[in-house]
This record gives structure tokens, C-alpha cells and sequence, in this order.
């Protein structure tokens, strides 16, 4: 959605850290962002980028989830997983601005180069080169099977790396279509899954401040 892409590209846009090589290439300016799509196996990251493809035209809304368009080895669609990081350059137009003067103007277009990354273990090393390129991530999570052992493998990734992660919530209709939650039970079951999330990162950030004292000790 719009509001989605938004908040992703303002956390991408945070203090401009240096890049060099194929990152510096990939940048063009200051209106061109890195952002790459993490995620445990299977929870939805290459669907999620169809739909983002689907938003600039390059393939019809009515095959986003199904056409798999950043899966393009032949093996990948054989086994219906991806197993390459692979990356595809998309315009995002931001809604109009306020003007000095009063009224509204047009935003400038931003570049978004989308990375698509692997969510098997087998393929970590991908996601390492997909975060080390990017400024900013969609952490994809199934709220049916929430919290995996990629999920926080991925995030820690992503909290190595300094990018900061906006979390997209995946397959709520599976919430009414399969568990048959009530809103309330729904709303207690997402609740859990972000506070899960949420103690990974205080390990995270308590393992990295133990480590920072005892270095200053």
C-alpha cells in the first residue's frame, strides 16, 4: 500500500551512510533507496514482491503471488522456493506535498531497488549480501505460523547490518479462513507475535551492550 511504502522509505532514509562498489552503483543520488525483503521459508516474501512489481505495471495484478516473477531460474520455479537474492528497480511517486506558498505540488519519484532474498537456511549467505546492499527491509512474518527460526536469523542479520526493519504482517485471512479467530482472538494471536519479535530484539540489544561494556571494562 502506499502508507507501506512510506514508511519504509523514511526508515531507509535515515542518516546516509557511505556505500562503495555495486552498492554505490545501485544508489544514483539521493532519491534512490536499497530495500530488501527478508523472511523464514515459505511466508510470503517473493508473493509480496510480485504485488510491489504488479503496483508499476511490469506484470498483470491478477498473476502477483502466482508468477513468482523474481524466482527466474528454472530450479526455483521447479521447487517453488527461492534460492538466489535477485533485485528489480521500481518507481514509487509519493502523493503530493504541501507547497510554500499554500496548496499542493508534485513529490519528486523515488527508485526503489526491491531485493527479493531467500527465507531457507541453506541459502543464508544471500540474505547476508541482500542486507549489506540495502538501507532499509519488509520483514515478512505469517501471522498463522509467526515466529520462526528464520525469522530471527534474518533480523539478526538486519540488526548486524544497522538496517532497520519495517514489519509487514502476512496471510491475515488465514487468521478467519483456517483458525476461525474471532477479532479478539485474532488481536491477542498478532499481540504475541509482536511481542515475540520484540524480546528478540531486547536480546539482541542486551547481548550488544554486555559486549560493548565489557570491552570498556
Amino acid at each position: 500500500s502506499d502508507a507501506a511504502w512510506r514508511r519504509c522509505l523514511a526508515l531507509a532514509s535515515g542518516p546516509w551512510r557511505p556505500r562503495t562498489g555495486a552498492a554505490r552503483l545501485e544508489m544514483n543520488g539521493p532519491d534512490s533507496r536499497n530495500v530488501c525483503v527478508l523472511a523464514h521459508v515459505d511466508h510470503g516474501k517473493t508473493s509480496l514482491s510480485d504485488g510491489l512489481i504488479a503496483s508499476n505495471g511490469i506484470i498483470s495484478s491478477r498473476l502477483a503471488g502466482q508468477l513468482r516473477y523474481m524466482d527466474s531460474r528454472d530450479d526455483e520455479q521447479d521447487r517453488g522456493i527461492t534460492m538466489k537474492a535477485s533485485s528489480i528497480a521500481l518507481v514509487y511517486q509519493p502523493e503530493e506535498v504541501a507547497a510554500a506558498g499554500g496548496g499542493a505540488e508534485a513529490a519528486s519519484p523515488l527508485r526503489v531497488n526491491l531485493i527479493d532474498s531467500p527465507g531457507h537456511v541453506d541459502f543464508c549467505s544471500e540474505v547476508s549480501s541482500a542486507v549489506r546492499l540495502s538501507d532499509g527491509a519488509l520483514l515478512v512474518v505469517d501471522v498463522v505460523e509467526g515466529v520462526c527460526v528464520q525469522t530471527a536469523a534474518v533480523l539478526r542479520q538486519a540488526w548486524d547490518e544497522g538496517v532497520t526493519p519495517l514489519l509487514v504482517l502476512n496471510k491475515m485471512d488465514r487468521l478467519v479462513a483456517e483458525l476461525r479467530l474471532s477479532p479478539i482472538e485474532a488481536w491477542g494471536h498478532i499481540k504475541r507475535i509482536l511481542g515475540q519479535l520484540n524480546a528478540i530484539a531486547g536480546q539482541f540489544y542486551t547481548a550488544d551492550r554486555l559486549v560493548a561494556e565489557g570491552g570498556a571494562a
